[in-house]
């Protein structure tokens, strides 16, 4: 069923109802009982399937070849189309803008591989050995 969404000018309040079908004549508000709703535009969201994220990603030709020739911005492209265009955090800033740039932060991440696990830095080997 489908939710309508009313402003009522008395309570003025915001009102979403479900209902069958759309009806010329909006229900009372639920708060105040005003029969006189006036109906208003509403948005709306879809969301996609990992089903289909991952096609959108295979039928793109030029990012699929980005990812086979180990090429940054289509990493970093994969993972925004993954994520659903969500921002990395700001600790990541770095490390994503280098990548969109075409170069490969290695070190930084990771540094940042390391601290998402709880490793320790690895510790060097000494020179001679028993």
């Amino acid at each position: 069923m489908p939710i309508y969404e009313y402003w009522c000018s008395p309570c003025q309040k915001k009102v979403s109802l479900y209902q069958r079908g759309f009806s010329s004549s909006p229900p009372p508000c639920p708060h105040c009982g005003n029969s006189q709703l006036k109906r208003i535009f509403s948005t709306f969201s879809m969301h996609k399937t990992y089903k289909d994220v991952y096609e959108d990603i295979l039928s793109d030709r030029e990012l699929t070849q980005g990812m086979v020739h180990n090429d940054p911005r289509a990493l970093i492209e994969w993972n925004k189309r993954m994520s659903g265009g969500e921002e990395a955090g700001p600790e990541y800033e770095e490390i994503t803008e280098r990548m969109e740039r075409g170069e490969w932060p290695v070190e930084q991440i990771q540094e940042k591989r390391k601290e998402f696990l709880g490793e320790e830095e690895a510790k060097p080997k000494s020179a001679t050995s028993e």
